[in-house]
C-alpha cells in the first residue's frame, strides 16, 4: 500500500463516517416528529449501512454506504388525547428513536472520523518529509 493508497482509504473512511452523522443528526431531528393525521405512522428512524469494497488493480480494501434504511421496529406510544394525531384512545405514535442510542452513535461516528482523520494528517507528514529527503 502507497500513500495515495492510505490517503483514500482514509478518505473514504471519513465520507462514511459523515453519513452517519447526517443520519444521527436527522433522527435526533426527528425524535418528536408525529403523524399529523390521527392514527398516522410519525417519522421512522434511518440506518446506515456499509460494505467493504475492493480496488482489485492495488489490491487495497476500503469502505463504503450501501445504503439508508428505515428501523423497522416498532412505535412508542404516547397518551396525549389533545394532540391532533392522537387515535380514538388518546395514544400517539411517536418516532421510534432513541436520543441516546443517536448521541452514542453520533460520538462513535466522531471518533471514526478523528481516527480517519489522524491517517490522513500523519500519512501526509510521511509523505512530506519523504519529498524532502529527495530534496537533500
Amino acid at each position: 500500500m502507497d500513500f495515495s493508497d492510505t490517503i483514500g482509504v482514509s478518505a473514504a473512511g471519513m465520507r462514511a463516517q459523515t453519513a452517519r452523522l447526517r443520519i444521527a443528526a436527522e433522527n435526533l431531528a426527528n425524535a418528536e416528529t408525529t403523524g399529523s393525521s390521527p392514527g398516522a405512522d410519525p417519522y421512522r428512524r434511518k440506518t446506515v449501512t456499509f460494505r467493504e469494497t475492493l480496488d482489485r488493480a492495488s489490491g487495497v480494501s476500503s469502505v463504503e454506504v450501501r445504503s439508508v434504511g428505515e428501523d423497522q421496529s416498532d412505535f412508542q406510544m404516547r397518551y396525549d388525547p389533545a394532540h391532533p394525531a392522537a387515535n380514538e384512545q388518546g395514544y400517539v405514535k411517536m418516532p421510534n428513536v432513541s436520543s441516546i442510542v443517536e448521541i452514542m452513535d453520533s460520538h462513535d461516528a466522531q471518533h471514526s472520523y478523528e481516527a480517519n482523520l489522524n491517517t490522513m494528517q500523519v500519512t501526509r507528514s510521511m509523505l512530506s518529509r519523504a519529498i524532502n529527503l529527495m530534496k537533500d
